[in-house]
């Protein structure tokens, strides 16, 4: 009874030899078939998996690569208006505008509210601060965002059907 059951069949003279060797070749290759179409079935997943991975890299890479980008801009922006703001030390006038829907007031001397009103000067804000600057600085922060420029008035702009264009407005008249 210790002989398997292929070689009792072969002493009992039902099968011969050869057909043992193709059964048991028959036999391998079903399973070796078996284990290729799971690798197979593997490697595509495998694959898929890798391929997921990079296009899943490539994005938060970009991103980073985006949001790295927009700090350097903002940055530059600082910078620029950090660099070109003008002093406002000893303010006496008082300069109204609005930041949105907000009414402000900044202080400044009486020659910076005379370049404030003809165009020559700018408010623009940075952070929660606000930055007397050149009309040349406001048009370059401007150019990269329009939103911090609050107060850019164009020199020599007159309303055309103004009916007291005529009349001069008295310096010490304040508002």
């Amino acid at each position: 009874m210790a002989n398997s059951l292929q070689e009792q069949l072969l002493k009992a003279g039902l099968v011969t030899e050869q057909r043992l060797k193709q059964t048991k070749t028959g036999k391998r290759k079903q399973r070796r078939q078996g284990i290729d179409e799971q690798s197979a079935s593997e490697r595509r997943q495998a694959e898929q998996a890798r391929a997921e991975k990079q296009r899943r890299d490539r994005e938060l890479n970009r991103q980073r690569e985006e949001e790295a980008r927009r700090k350097a801009e903002e940055h530059a922006l600082r910078q620029l208006i950090h660099n070109h703001r003008i002093s406002r030390d000893g303010g006496d006038v008082a300069y109204n505008f609005t930041d949105g829907s907000k009414l402000k007031r900044l202080h400044v001397s009486a020659e910076q509210h005379k370049g404030l009103v003809d165009g020559k000067l700018a408010i623009v804000r940075q952070d929660a601060f606000y930055e007397l600057v050149s009309t040349e600085t406001a048009a370059r922060v401007a150019e990269r965002d329009p939103a911090l420029v609050l107060v850019l008035n164009k020199p020599g702009e007159v309303e055309q059907d103004d009916e007291y264009a005529d009349y001069k407005v008295p310096d010490d008249l304040m508002w």
